[in-house]
């Protein structure tokens, strides 16, 4: 698909351990990943493309990135199996409800559904 002018067309993130992040999103949400060497992995079929960069160092989040998931109670079951943590619980919000939690390199993201 042919980048748009305004649209987010990637989100990078960093990690300390490539393979753990391979085997975390590819479990929970089904992702598919190129190797880029052994610092870089990019990532699709998370409905925008992106990728990850090996890090050494503390990783802070700047930004919440958000999955859509119709089942959340599922995909928070996945997410704790899979060696995430829960950051803020399961709450409503005017035309939905999600959860944030927090990857195995520490990224925190959320996941919403509709009501």
């Amino acid at each position: 698909m042919k980048p748009t002018n305004n649209h987010i067309n990637y989100v990078e993130f960093k990690a300390h351990d490539l393979e753990a992040i391979k085997t975390f999103y590819t479990k929970v949400f089904g992702w598919q990943f190129t190797d880029y060497g052994e610092r870089y992995i990019a990532f699709e079929g998370s409905g925008i493309s992106g990728g990850f960069e090996k890090t050494e160092q503390p990783i802070s989040n700047g930004a919440l990135i958000v999955i859509y998931h119709d089942n959340l109670i599922a995909a928070k079951a996945k997410i704790l199996e899979l060696g995430g943590t829960l950051s803020v619980a399961i709450f409503s919000f005017p035309g939905g409800r999600r959860f944030q939690f927090l990857d195995p390199s520490g990224n925190e993201l959320s996941v919403w559904c509709h009501e």
